[in-house]
């Protein structure tokens, strides 16, 4: 027995194309069977890599009486979040307008209008089942009530996000103290002990640590810096990380990254490659290098796609446990490295009764390979190659186990951040394959999920589908200007300008000086939602106002600017107040209170020079290169060698150049810092 979703492509909606459960995709089949038969909708959203959905699926959606009472009262309507962000946006908000815990699995009731008037997440099968019967109920008799309520929660969520936050869209003034308060109150929340921030559970939260790099950098503070770097020792020391294969989870359950939910993201591992790469080239640390080299090696072994895509993600549950696919007992390890046992026991604080639960062990490190070394009167190189000899055993073994859920669609917006990631990761190792994984990536985004000039979100088996959110223009934009440094390609930046203008058609609001989240244009939702707040992923909104900036510096179009100046001033007295949630507009805040320098380099070995400047991670910089004179590219247009045709180096600032120098020394002695 099959329902409707057996015709989707989504993994997770496909999760429950045999549910007895009468299912709908969300689209007008659905919508307009709820208004011509006057029933209330439920929607249920979720992702194939949530543990609690699968649990509520076989609990409820798969039980035979409790889909009759879904069936006879709601026309239920499956939504995969990861497709629908949008959708997603607008009833997670109202969740929470309602007072009540967000989350997934989230259910949410509505009127055949849309609108919505009660919700919730998780719900036991026989809370479940009540909930349904009242809901039923309530719907019958009293219906005008359920309406009266619906209405009141529609009005909160279409109202504008500038008017719920009091955001003001005058141009600010900028002063270096206003950071120094931000990273202040940002410090008072670092946990001194574990890393990230002092709480839990933990996420690792990739762009408050960005953007703490790049203030330490910039303002010169040790200090601050070695708090990043303690962060992502311990992150990458943590069961959160995949110790064996490479890769992080998406957070672990504790304060202390111990005991992950083990489902592994793209759109984590995107960020944390480039911060781990930002990491290494700042520092030097042969940890940060081991993660990076495992994570690509994991996205190249696990995550690639024939054409060129990355997949969204990895489950946390494999044969219906979580976790059980990379967790060990003792007895397992005791028969396959008995002699290395000692040492492994003390570095992953191993237990022969578990050092988790059911009597299995996390693979959890708190001491460096140096600390577990000497205990052994071992050489920490020494360490190291026994433990890689040891991984790689014990690697072999875990392959042959039954592997976690794939979720193989591909996701344009996540694709950009791991693309992102790998060009920051060439940078740092300068390994080749990482830069060619990002550009073929780009490329199939490019060729494949474009449909007649319109970037798509979703594809899977050779189609195309959704038109895109600002999420995935904003990562796309970002990861073709970084192609673009990287590779000195025109192409790059002018398919980074091309989607912007796009964006700057279809999602602007001139009313406001934002984005939409939806192209409203595409499709009449209850709400079109503004995405302004920084999360586990930056704020579309965030992201692109940094694109405009970059991309204004590069092909001296001002109105770039001035529209990323305007979002910029808006959204400055709420980054002073609550900067947990506006990191990435606080590095926005960074690039503009430090003149961000435009480097052109021109001439032969402009490539080599670029690389090197690439190879020292300079914060707050755009960097244009080509090895002959161009017009083609407007930062580099006028530009020209030495008399000999040997590549010069212009440092530029708001367009006007200091002297050209041709070392990368002379170069980096013309840049700035923060007051």
């Amino acid at each position: 027995m099959s329902n409707r979703l057996s015709q989707s492509q989504s993994p997770y909606l496909l999760q429950h194309a045999h549910n007895p459960v009468d299912w709908f995709p969300w689209g007008p089949e659905a919508l307009e069977k709820a208004k011509a038969e006057n029933k209330p909708i439920l929607v249920s959203i979720g992702y194939s890599a949530c543990h609690w959905c699968h649990v509520m699926e076989r609990e409820s959606f798969e039980d035979q009486v409790t889909a009759e009472l879904m069936n006879a009262h709601f026309v239920c309507i499956k939504i995969d979040r990861e497709e629908r962000p949008d959708i997603d946006n607008i009833y997670m908000d109202a969740v929470q307008a309602m007072g009540l815990q967000g989350g997934w699995p989230l259910n949410v009731f509505l009127m055949p209008n849309q609108k919505p008037f009660y919700g919730g997440t998780y719900f036991p099968n026989t809370q479940w089942k009540q909930l349904l019967a009242n809901i039923a109920n309530a719907f019958e008799n009293h219906e005008d009530q359920l309406a009266e309520s619906a209405e009141g929660f529609g009005r909160t969520l279409s109202r504008r996000e500038t008017e719920k936050y009091g955001i003001t869209g005058d141009a600010a003034e900028l002063d270096p103290d206003d950071l120094a308060e931000v990273i202040a109150k940002l410090s008072g929340q670092f946990d001194p002990e574990w890393g990230g921030m002092n709480r839990a559970p933990k996420f690792p939260m990739p762009t408050i640590w960005d953007f703490a790099l790049d203030y330490a950098l910039l303002s010169k503070s040790p200090d601050l810096q070695e708090k990043v770097f303690f962060t992502l020792r311990k992150i990458g020391m943590g069961g959160i990380y995949d110790q064996l294969r490479g890769g992080f989870a998406r957070y672990s359950v504790d304060g202390e990254w111990f005991a992950p939910h083990f489902e592994k993201m793209g759109y984590d591992n995107g960020q944390l490659l480039e911060l781990y790469a930002k990491a290494y080239q700042v520092s030097g640390d042969a940890l940060f290098l081991e993660k990076i080299i495992e994570t690509v090696n994991w996205i190249e072994a696990e995550m690639l796609q024939e054409e060129g895509g990355f997949h969204a993600a990895q489950d946390a549950d494999s044969e219906g446990v979580e976790g059980k696919f990379y967790t060990w007992t003792y007895a397992e390890l005791q028969a396959l490295v008995p002699d290395e046992l000692p040492w492994l026991s003390k570095l992953y604080n191993l237990k022969p009764n578990g050092n988790w639960e059911e009597g299995v062990n996390i693979l959890f490190q708190t001491e460096s390979y140096a600390e577990v070394a000497s205990q052994f009167h071992l050489a920490e190189n020494e360490l190291v190659e026994k433990l890689n000899l040891v991984k790689a055993k014990l690697l072999e073994v875990r392959n042959r186990r039954i592997f976690p859920g794939k979720d193989d669609k591909i996701l344009a917006g996540w694709n950009g951040l791991m693309s992102a990631g790998l060009i920051q990761a060439y940078h740092s190792t300068g390994e080749k394959r990482m830069l060619e994984l990002a550009l073929r990536n780009l490329e199939f985004i490019r060729e494949k999920m474009i449909v007649s000039g319109i970037l798509q979100r979703s594809y899977k088996n050779g189609q195309a589908y959704t038109p895109a959110f600002l999420e995935d223009y904003a990562a796309v934009i970002r990861a073709s200007l970084m192609a673009f440094e990287a590779t000195g390609q025109a192409s790059w930046l002018g398919f980074a300008k091309e989607l912007t203008d796009f964006c700057l058609a279809e999602f602007y609001d001139e009313s406001d000086g934002f984005f939409f989240f939806n192209n409203p244009k595409v499709e009449k939702l209850i709400a079109n939602k503004k995405e302004l707040f920084d999360n586990v992923i930056p704020a579309s909104n965030s992201i692109m106002a940094r694109n405009l900036h970059r991309l204004s510096l590069l092909t001296y179009q001002e109105n770039y600017g001035q529209i990323a100046e305007k979002m910029l001033g808006a959204m400055k007295d709420l980054v002073l107040r609550e900067p947990g949630f506006l990191c990435n507009w606080a590095h926005f805040l960074l690039e503009s209170l430090v003149p961000t320098a435009e480097i052109s380099i021109v001439g032969k070995g402009a490539g080599e020079l670029a690389q090197a400047f690439f190879n020292t991670n300079l914060p707050n910089s755009v960097i244009a290169w080509s090895e002959t004179l161009t017009e083609n590219v407007p930062i580099l247009a006028g530009k020209t060698p030495d008399p000999e045709g040997n590549a010069l180096i212009y440092v530029c600032f708001d367009r006007a150049c200091r002297r050209p120098v041709s070392t990368l020394e002379e170069a980096i002695a013309q840049l700035p810092y923060l007051d």
